[in-house]
């Protein structure tokens, strides 16, 4: 097994709260994550509600059907049997013990209030994403944390091709294609894996008639990935009423297939343009969905650009889940065109920014966005990065400077150090 790093935050939570939910999209590595601690903890059983007789036996009479384990236990696939959050609620109000249970989950249950406040002071919650470049890499990346530092250091890192970065982002991270050499085979996954979602875990959230609508959403999505999300555009494009399309949006956030950055504000004015930005979660499933090969990719700068944002994006939002420092990830553009691509912001206010740039050369104007920034934060401002295709740390300023992309998981546990 490939170790997650969010393994020892998820074995923190255990050692000091009743429930922890580790939640996240199917087929990232849930369940096998959730199995491993089973087994190098002893006494906490497995059990998972794809298996027809738990779940039957959960349905009708959850209380009895908690009553008769032993704890602690881990409940696979929580959001198939809600009646259980009651029933838990209760168990664990008799009892306090930390790690009695630990859930996963394949759909958002913050996304169902009336389920997810049951468990308000009692529960946990992590997320699981499909697997970091550092995972893939046998490294637990500390590029989030590293920016926060009051002196960072930016150590030389391995020179990564643009060949390399294209099949890397290609590939994307779940667990279930990274080992397929085969781009036709890669396809053939993530295409099964769609009518799983739509058919399967759309379902579980709710009833809908039109599933071909949610698959063609994706697709659009995909196709703007990157972009401001813009309900009236999508709407029209695929003839349905927003009201519906907001509908079918959610249940694809609820889905963890989606993610969503609000923008950054400091209630500076009116000016702060309030759309949030929308990401596909993998850049596997990007490229599947759009029939992207590494020609296709690059033949289209725009299109290159949007992927590239896509792939740090998530892996900015993985880092952060295991990072010391669990910044708030946010954009930042206004209405007369300053932007800046990712603005993180710590829990004592400091704010870095992150532009991200395909090109192997990065020039001072490349900047006035994160100038922009470092302006209207004053002393809040730690540090402004350029991520681009070079391969040469550039310093423009003592906190302003551009790095390879590779750095964002080349700086690690060993070289943070």
């Amino acid at each position: 097994m490939i170790q997650r790093n969010i393994t020892s935050a998820l074995q923190a939570a255990l050692s000091d709260t009743p429930v922890v939910l580790l939640h996240g999209a199917r087929q990232t590595g849930k369940s096998t994550l959730a199995q491993w601690l089973a087994k190098h903890e002893p006494g906490r059983r497995y059990i998972t509600f794809d298996n027809a007789s738990m779940l039957a036996a959960a349905g009708e009479d959850p209380e009895g059907f908690l009553a008769g384990l032993e704890k602690p236990v881990v409940l696979d696939e929580i959001q198939r049997v809600p009646a259980l959050f009651l029933a838990i609620k209760s168990d664990v109000d008799a009892s306090r013990r930390p790690g009695r249970y630990l859930l996963t989950g394949s759909a958002n249950i913050q996304l169902l209030p009336q389920l997810s406040e049951l468990l308000v002071g009692r529960m946990e919650i992590l997320t699981l994403w499909p697997f970091s470049a550092g995972e893939l890499e046998r490294s637990t990346e500390r590029f989030v944390d590293t920016l926060f530092s009051p002196d960072p250091s930016f150590p030389e890192s391995e020179p990564v091709t643009k060949a390399d970065l294209i099949d890397r982002i290609i590939r994307g991270g779940y667990p279930e294609v990274v080992s397929r050499e085969s781009l036709h085979r890669r396809k053939a996954w993530y295409n099964s894996y769609m009518t799983t979602i739509t058919q399967r875990d759309v379902r579980d959230l709710a009833s809908i008639e039109r599933l071909s609508v949610m698959h063609r959403l994706l697709g659009l999505v995909a196709a703007r990935t990157a972009s401001l999300l813009n309900y009236s555009e999508l709407s029209r494009s695929l003839g349905v009423p927003q009201s519906t399309l907001k509908r079918y949006f959610t249940l694809l956030e609820g889905t963890f297939l989606v993610k969503t950055l609000l923008p950054w504000s400091a209630n500076l004015s009116k000016r702060i343009v309030k759309s949030p930005k929308v990401f596909l979660n993998d850049t596997g499933l990007v490229t599947a969905l759009l029939d992207l090969d590494s020609a296709k990719l690059t033949a289209d700068p725009t299109l290159t650009g949007r992927v590239l944002e896509t792939f740090v994006a998530m892996e900015l939002v993985k880092q952060i889940s295991w990072s010391h420092t669990r910044p708030y990830l946010y954009h930042f553009r206004t209405q007369s065109g300053d932007e800046v691509d990712f603005v993180l912001e710590n829990s004592a206010g400091d704010i870095v920014g992150i532009e991200v740039k395909t090109a192997a050369t990065v020039k001072s104007g490349d900047l006035k966005g994160l100038r922009y920034l470092q302006t209207t934060t004053g002393s809040r401002f730690r540090r402004g990065i350029v991520l681009y295709a070079g391969s040469e740390m550039v310093p423009f300023s003592k906190n302003l400077h551009a790095l390879p992309v590779n750095t964002l998981w080349q700086i690690n546990a060993k070289t943070a150090e």
